[in-house]
Order: structure tokens, then sequence, then C-alpha cells
């Protein structure tokens, strides 16, 4: 083990400095953003918040009320074939779910659809050698899909993750209220400074990540999108 001296930042360690703006209202601001994809090339516009896959989050009901504003949802791992073809939802907002075990990935191949755009291949935490290699196997196999893959934490894994085939990487581990990674196993990393490091690596791979826990008000998403707008991410 080694001990980082460096500071590391959470929500809770800063604030947005105000600056002029030629805005009369907050009401005024538009969120909604075009994105296109580094191996897919799929193109998606939206607002880029998303519902987590977590139990009683990423569910049906929660994609139905949040593609009515544009908004995404990873589906949890839980969601059957028949659920999902009688939900009525659209492939553009949300995600199916699956974890790397064989059977996560034959569920996947039975549940996804012709117009399901996006895979989400969820973890507590992405560093393994099994990760990354299913990360590419699925790659290969669905080439058209855009990817979603985590978490991490870190630019070195980031890197891995996008060369592997992700398109997105999801990013923190042991950052939200509810999560018991940092509490059962001692891993984690200070969220905001975990998306600095990895969207800066991201970026520079053509790819995206998302901030994905450690968010307890609103201002701490307006410091999610801050972070990403001070190294001039699209």
């Amino acid at each position: 083990m080694r001990i980082e001296e460096d500071i590391k930042l959470d929500f809770r360690d800063v604030l947005i400095r105000p600056k002029r703006s030629t805005l009369s209202s907050r009401s005024e601001v538009d969120l909604k953003r075009i994105y296109k994809f580094r191996h897919s090339g799929f193109e998606w516009s939206g607002v880029p918040i998303m519902a987590s896959n977590m139990d009683g989050v990423g569910t049906i009901a929660m994609a139905r009320a949040l593609a009515n504003h544009q908004m995404f949802t990873c589906l949890v791992k839980s969601i059957d074939s028949s659920e999902l073809s009688s939900s009525g939802l659209e492939g553009y907002y949300f995600a199916i779910s699956t974890g790397t075990n064989k059977n996560d990935y034959a569920k996947l191949q039975q549940i996804i659809r012709p117009d399901t755009h996006f895979i989400c291949i969820d973890v507590a935490n992405g560093y393994s050698e099994h990760f990354g290699d299913f990360v590419q196997h699925v790659r290969e196999d669905y080439p058209s899909h855009t990817i979603i893959a985590g978490n991490v934490v870190t630019a070195d894994m980031t890197q891995e993750l996008v060369l592997r085939g992700a398109d997105i990487v999801k990013v923190g581990i042991g950052p939200g209220s509810v999560c018991t990674t940092r509490v059962q196993t001692g891993v984690g990393y200070p969220q905001l400074s975990a998306i600095f490091e990895c969207a800066d690596a991201a970026h520079g791979l053509g790819a995206h990540i998302i901030a994905d826990g450690g968010c307890t008000c609103p201002g701490d998403v307006a410091k999610a999108f801050g972070e990403r707008t001070s190294s001039n991410y699209d």
C-alpha cells in the first residue's frame, strides 16, 4: 500500500465561484447536449443526467419518466426480456445493464433488442483483468452498440477500458451515501478528483465519462458539470 499525499477532493470540498452571466435567470439554462461516441459512432442528444442501475432506481417507470425530459436510465440487471418488450421504451434513453459472468452475458444476449443502442457493463470495482477482457468481448460481439463500462476512478483504467471498447466510462467507487463498497472493502476515491482525472483521460481518447455517485444535493450536480467544463469538454 502507498499513501498518496496530494490533495483529493469530494463535492463537499469545493464551491463554484460566481461569474458574470448574460442569462437573467437560472431557468434559461439549457442542459441539452449532443454526444458522438468513439466506437459505436452513435450520436445522442439529450440532458446528460442519468438514473443508475441500482435496485429501486433504474426501473422501467423511472426510465419512462426521465425519457419525457430527454434524460437517461441504466436499467437494473433484474429486468427481463418480457418486461422490456412490453415497456414501450425507446432505446434512445436507456441502457441494458449486465454483470460479467456467463449467466449475465447469456441474459444480455436474450434481452437486447434491435433498437437498443446502449449496453452498461457494471461492477462495483472494475480493477480486474477479467473486467477488461469482458468489455473487449462485448465490443467484439456488439460493434455498433454504445458501451458504458465501470466503475473505475483513475486515468489509467479509464484509458484501458476505452481502448478495450468502452465509449463511456462510469466513474465512482465508494462515493455514494448508500454505497457499501467503501465501508466493506476500504476501497474508494474522492469523487470530484476522480471525475477530473478520468474525464481528462477519456477526452484524450475521444471518449466520455459518467460521474456515478457522490451527489447529495442539486449543487453537487452543478459541480460535476462544472468540473467537465473547466477542462473544455463538450
